[in-house]
Formats: C-alpha cells, structure tokens, sequence
C-alpha cells in the first residue's frame, strides 16, 4: 500500500517529532537535576554542589533533546 504525503504533512510530522525530541530531553533535565542534587548536596558544599547539579542537568537534557530530535526526525526529511 503506497500513501502520497504532501510537503505540509512531511513538515508537521517533522516539528512534532523534534517537540517530542525536546519534550524527552526536558523530562531527562529533570531527573538529572533531581538526582544530582541530591548526590552533590551530601557530597559537597552549598555554592558548588547546586551549581555541578545543574550543569550536569544541563548537559544531559540538551544532549538527549538534540539526539532524540534528530532520531525522531529523520524519516521526515526530505529527500
């Protein structure tokens, strides 16, 4: 079975799988923060244990939004 899909469908498809990308990232930023916080906070002070918490939420979250995004997305990049 053989669907036509026009550009407008192609394209939307395309943006919700990259808010899906984003969307997973966001909730990994979350457990990351939670997580390490409280890790850092009995592991170091008060200044420096929010601060590596939140660098690392950070990072995790950007990174697995980026991956996911592109995962996501690719079989609704044109060709």
């Amino acid at each position: 079975m053989t669907t036509n899909t026009d550009i407008a469908t192609l394209r939307a498809n395309y943006v919700a799988a990259w808010a899906t990308g984003v969307g997973i990232g966001l909730v990994v930023f979350m457990v990351t923060w939670i997580v390490a916080n409280r890790v850092t906070a009995r592991l170091m002070s008060v200044p420096s244990g929010p601060i590596l918490a939140m660098s690392l939420a950070i990072l995790a979250g950007t990174g697995v939004a980026l991956r996911q995004g592109v995962r996501l997305s690719r079989p609704y990049t044109q060709k």
